[in-house]
């Protein structure tokens, strides 16, 4: 992958929380995500900023998405569902191929870890 193509923190978050979503048969839209990033990796996440990482990975062609039926529940609104394409899961698979070398070799002092 070149230099900059690597997925960031938050990027990975997103995809990992679709992931999740689909191995356990669960629509994926942007509120799912926010709930898999604060639940599981207990992190703040608002709802514009999964939506922003959520349309800038579709825009790279890491994502795709659609609109289902309109929801009674979210003001006659569609959900917006999204979905990990190809490309998507070996970004993914590259970023963590590539911090793990990073981390091949390093050794923290267990007191820093608790």
């Amino acid at each position: 992958m070149p230099k900059g193509e690597h997925l960031g923190e938050f990027e990975q978050l997103a995809i990992l929380s679709l992931l999740r979503c689909e191995a356990e048969g669960r629509p994926a839209y942007g509120m799912e995500v926010v709930r898999e990033i604060e639940g599981v990796a207990e992190r703040s996440a608002t709802i514009g900023s999964v939506y922003g990482t959520l349309e800038r990975l579709e825009e790279k062609g890491l994502l795709s998405s659609w609109h289902g039926e309109p929801d009674p529940e979210r003001g006659g609104r569609p959900p917006r569902y999204f979905r990990v394409e190809p490309e998507g899961r070996r970004a993914l698979a590259e970023t963590r191929a590539m911090t793990e070398r990073m981390w091949d070799g390093v050794r923290l002092d267990p007191e820093i870890l608790g």
